[in-house]
């Protein structure tokens, strides 16, 4: 029996991956072949996902029925741990309560007690307990924006850009264990070169062009600010998995799916990111997110078990 390659840091401990994420699903639509790759290269990574998804729409229509409706809290639980099992990760709520997609104009406050009115302190304070059980290397967000401009990402946002600093601060959240500096922040970048290659790809099939509307309707890019490009092409079906899992919120027959997986494969191998913080000298770009953290061989592949 043969066990697979440890990624080893200078200790001799597990290379350590945290993504914070603001809902079950998330995990699965941004940078999920990143995380099967890891896991499959012996990175321990965890997902802290931020609220459950409580307030989320049902987005695909075979799901959208009473019965899942007045279930949807627990049945989001559900597909959360598929997703798990299917990415080979640890994954932590840090028990908040969806915010909702705000609607109207003006729009309306966020419900009070949701995750986007909680005292900013508060969810720091859970985030940076989870960092310092875990003792991540790396830990990876969204950008400013949220990704997109949802009240609980733009607040995860937040919260994991607080965290990152005060995880490793003497003094700050005594209470919330032994202090712990993760070594690199980057948020996950989606860009409009990739849905252009995606559609220009599909094109020289003879095939239209599944996002020729998104990116009419592209209002900002985020091409110039991708430092990380990891290639991860060959677990793009592992993702395709974790996504189905939500099924809550993933039509099989939706966009999401619009690009086939070979198509995809070679029109953008890559999942992408910015490097925002590193307490570790590296060189730009990268193609690791462990890029420039001391390491130390791992036990190779073939030894006994």
């Amino acid at each position: 029996m043969t066990s697979p390659a440890l990624r080893l840091d200078e200790s001799g401990e597990r290379l350590r991956l945290l993504h914070v994420h603001a809902h079950p699903d998330d995990e699965s639509s941004k940078g999920a072949a990143t995380t099967a790759k890891y896991v499959a290269e012996g990175v321990d990574v965890w997902v802290a996902t931020c609220t459950g998804g409580e307030r989320g729409d049902i987005l695909n229509p075979a799901m959208d029925r009473p019965d899942v409706l007045a279930n949807i809290a627990e049945i989001r639980k559900q597909e959360m741990d598929a997703a798990r099992e299917i990415l080979g990760i640890h994954q932590v709520w840090l028990g908040f309560v969806d915010s909702g997609l705000p609607e109207g104009d003006p729009l309306p406050p966020l419900p009070e007690g949701s995750f986007g009115t909680v005292d900013l302190d508060v969810a720091v304070r859970a985030l940076v307990k989870v960092i310092r059980e875990f003792r991540p290397h790396v830990l990876t967000t969204y950008d400013e924006n949220g990704g997109y401009p949802h009240p609980d990402h733009i607040r995860c946002h937040q919260i994991s850009v607080a965290a990152f600093e005060a995880a490793g601060k003497d003094g700050a959240f005594p209470d919330a264990g032994p202090i712990w500096q993760p070594q690199k922040l980057y948020y996950n970048m989606s860009s409009r070169a990739r849905y252009e290659a995606l559609d220009a790809a599909m094109i020289a099939r003879g095939q239209e062009p599944p996002y020729a509307e998104r990116l009419k309707n592209w209002k900002r890019d985020s091409t110039d600010r991708v430092t990380t490009r990891v290639n991860c092409a060959d677990y793009f079906a592992v993702r395709d998995r974790a996504l189905i899992a939500h099924a809550t919120q993933i039509d099989p027959e939706g966009h999401w799916f619009a690009v086939p997986l070979e198509v995809h494969q070679q029109a953008w191998p890559t999942e992408d990111y910015e490097l925002v913080t590193s307490h570790v000298e590296t060189s730009l770009p990268e193609d690791d997110l462990f890029a420039g953290i001391p390491t130390k061989p791992g036990p190779g592949v073939g030894s006994d078990a």
